[in-house]
């Protein structure tokens, strides 16, 4: 066999595993978009991972790892984040807009149990609607983030970066342990089981806004925790 007969098989062999992958890169993207705003487009987000599946299968030793998809999911998974990621174009006052909206809608939660409107906020906090809009968005993308990104969100990120990861989880649980059995259970689900708000929602008779209220409570806990 001649060295271009042998390239072009051997790239016809990556190819087809990449394509035996694909579905599986299809569904996170899905499942991943399930727990996005609207603005953020399914169709981004399996481009994204089906290049960079793409390129680990053309790149793939199996003398090193015995798996591929062992290998390429987490890389595939950890794309998509880095396109999310690219959206962010928040300045420093819109993250300050984004802890302004936190706390009106925690305030206002505590009295009417739902959360409030844009156009309520808007006169709230003096800022236009599709400011506050855009802040939402952006904050709802945070939280499919690893914690690790959303804990170095707005000014705090330079005091967490000093952070060791090993203190880090021992503060995390310490914070947890002062949440009761539902709400730990409702980190767990988000977190590790990657459920999105509704599906927690209808497993523990909570509201959506609720849960959003008690992951954001978590993550200010933190990082107050560490004098950020």
């Amino acid at each position: 066999m001649s060295i271009v007969a042998y390239t072009q098989d051997l790239k016809h062999q990556e190819d087809e595993l990449a394509l035996q992958y694909l579905p599986a890169v299809k569904a996170m993207a899905f499942r991943l978009k399930e727990r996005l705003p609207s603005s953020v487009d399914f169709m981004d987000l399996s481009a994204i991972g089906t290049e960079e599946l793409i390129k680990l299968a053309r790149r793939y030793d199996e003398t090193q790892n015995d798996s591929f998809w062992g290998y390429a999911k987490k890389r595939v998974y950890g794309a998509m984040l880095d396109y999310l990621r690219t959206l962010d174009i928040l300045s420093r006052s819109s993250r300050k807009l984004i802890k302004a909206i936190d706390y009106a809608v925690e305030e206002h939660m505590a009295s009417h149990d739902e959360e409030p409107t844009d156009e309520a906020l808007a006169l709230l906090l003096d800022e236009s609607v599709e400011k506050i809009h855009d802040a939402r968005i952006a904050s709802s993308i945070y939280t499919v983030m690893p914690l690790h990104d959303q804990l170095q969100v707005g000014d705090e990120g330079a005091s967490l970066a000093e952070i060791e990861k090993d203190e880090l989880v021992e503060v995390i649980k310490t914070i947890l342990g002062g949440y009761n059995e539902r709400e730990q259970m409702i980190i767990q689900l988000y977190y590790f089981e990657e459920l999105t708000l509704k599906e927690i929602s209808d497993i523990l008779d909570i509201t959506e806004s609720r849960i959003s209220q008690i992951h954001k409570s978590v993550i200010n806990k933190i990082k107050e925790s560490v004098g950020a």
